[in-house]
């Protein structure tokens, strides 16, 4: 798993896609130039189109140009990821280039962290269902593996949540906000490994979806029942 200044050393110009929050993000991030980056509270079907073409030209150069895709894979907005996942699908066909995938809460916890060393907390997002996304970062800054767990089984504990994420429950106990502006958090990722290649962008899921077999049957007539004899 590369970091952040690998990539860049490796590839040269990325373009990063982000619509885990209800803030559709992009960057495109150069070796030889500032960072620039676009936020937009549009659905995100509209935004990552918009803040694409507006920074390549703030940045002078086309999509050709971008020489690797970096996309967050949630947790986060089903709908979001999904769309940039599409999206990169077809510029593939237009310009391909490596994509790489990145981790919502691991990258916010990272940040969290690293604006406070030495704590010892857990960044949290609602699943649905009762369940939360959980992400323990130690004293250390060192990340435990993601988790999906009922409310009622989160560890006590420090929690924070990122700002703009969709909540459809309260968690179990007070959660405080934490960042997920991508233009503070890039900054502080350092050499930690946070990225991972992918040929197939996808939104990220806990475990693979489980289908029931359909079996199809033939319409059949309900048998006819012999009318009743009186006696």
């Amino acid at each position: 798993m590369p970091s952040l200044p690998q990539l860049l050393s490796n590839h040269g110009r990325l373009l990063v896609l982000d619509a885990a929050s209800t803030c559709t993000q992009v960057g495109i991030l150069s070796p030889t130039a500032p960072a620039l980056w676009s936020q937009a509270s549009e659905e995100a079907g509209t935004a990552i189109f918009i803040g694409t073409e507006s920074l390549l030209q703030r940045a002078n150069c086309s999509l050709s140009d971008i020489r690797a895709f970096v996309f967050c894979a949630g947790p986060g907005s089903m709908l979001g990821t999904r769309t940039i996942a599409m999206a990169l699908r077809t510029w593939q066909v237009i310009a391909p280039q490596p994509i790489y995938t990145y981790q919502s809460l691991a990258i916010a916890a990272r940040h969290a962290w690293a604006e406070a060393p030495g704590r010892n907390f857990s960044v949290i997002a609602d699943a649905r269902r009762d369940t939360w996304h959980y992400q323990p970062i130690n004293a250390a800054g060192e990340l435990a593996p993601l988790q999906r767990l009922p409310a009622a089984a989160l560890p006590l504990g420090e929690w924070v949540t990122p700002e703009n994420f969709r909540a459809w429950a309260l968690p179990p106990h007070p959660a405080a906000n934490c960042s997920y502006d991508l233009s503070k958090i890039f900054p502080t990722l350092g050499d930690g490994d946070y990225f991972t290649a992918t040929a197939a962008p996808d939104a990220f899921q806990h475990e693979a979806p489980a289908y029931k077999k359909w079996s199809a049957q033939i319409h059949q007539t309900p048998p006819r029942t012999s009318p009743a004899t009186s006696l």
